[in-house]
């Protein structure tokens, strides 16, 4: 039992705390019950937001033909992995950067890789720490942008790409590391796919029960939106009007929220994975984009 002190004449006098008046008590147990309502609301934000899938030998894990194992540096003591993917027509249009979604790795959009490559440009694909081979733990927002810009910098660095000719390619999750890195640095396109408008709005709908004040006690913010009206390159946002997983309104708010030149591609019946679905005929579509861009033909 909890015990604390009173001092009388004849020293100090042991009392329960459960004599304690009512409120008092709620006052001692407040910081506890409150620490452990924010540690278990950290830990389903965690559970929602990562579905990694570590480095299988068993697995699908040969790198394509025209491709090759690349190892960037985020720290001195951390390397995420990644697919760098030639062009089969050389020199190439540009250099792609693609961040895949919350789930799997990079093997699982090695084809959306390959497929682009066929259409003249050099992709890089990376997974985030946690992630398939890459070293680390998955963790929060911060780790998936500094994952992000260490990429964006292995291009300029050791690939010798230009700014100019760097696009920039989020799907989901991966939205928020592509837009985030091309809010701060220059780059010569942004295609967002099935992208989040801001961690509070995907907790909205996720988890409608909790009052949307509680939000801001969660870890991370991917305030998207806020962050998409600083790019300064053309941006193409796509999104499925049946995307259960991120509502098609938030992609909605994410064009809104661009700054010219910009293009919208709602897809009527699209769910989450519009490339799975879509297929060469989506991917058309992108590349056809990209291509006005590279040509500054987006208005």
């Amino acid at each position: 039992m909890l015990n604390n002190f009173q001092t009388t004449e004849d020293g100090p006098k042991s009392v329960s705390v459960f004599r304690l008046p009512r409120a008092a008590r709620v006052a001692l147990y407040m910081p506890f019950v409150a620490l452990v309502f924010v540690f278990g609301l950290r830990r389903v934000e965690h559970f929602l937001t990562h579905h990694p899938v570590r480095y299988d030998a068993g697995g699908q894990w040969t790198v394509p033909p025209n491709g090759e194992d690349v190892w960037i540096n985020v720290t001195n003591e951390q390397r995420i992995h990644g697919w760098f993917l030639n062009s089969f027509s050389q020199p190439a249009t540009a250099t792609l950067l693609y961040c895949h979604g919350n789930g799997g790795n990079l093997t699982n959009v090695g084809w959306i890789g390959e497929a682009l490559t066929r259409s003249g440009f050099d992709v890089l694909l990376i997974d985030y720490r946690g992630y398939g081979r890459s070293e680390g733990n998955t963790t929060d927002e911060w780790a998936l942008n500094t994952d992000g810009e260490a990429s964006y910098n292995y291009l300029l660095t050791q690939r010798g790409v230009k700014p100019e000719k760097l696009i920039l390619y989020g799907l989901s999750l991966g939205s928020t590391v592509a837009i985030d890195v091309a809010s701060r640095k220059p780059c010569g396109a942004l295609v967002v796919e099935s992208g989040l408008s801001s961690a509070s709005e995907m907790g909205e709908h996720s988890l409608p029960m909790l009052p949307r004040w509680l939000h801001w006690l969660a870890k991370n913010r991917f305030e998207s939106a806020r962050k998409i009206a600083g790019v300064r390159c053309p941006v193409l946002i796509t999104h499925g009007t049946n995307d259960a997983t991120i509502p098609v309104a938030q992609g909605r708010k994410l064009f809104a929220a661009a700054n010219e030149p910009k293009r919208l591609k709602i897809i009527e019946g699209g769910s989450h994975n519009l490339a799975g679905e879509g297929g060469a005929v989506y991917l058309d579509q992108i590349v056809s984009f990209l291509n006005d861009a590279m040509a500054g033909k987006v208005d």
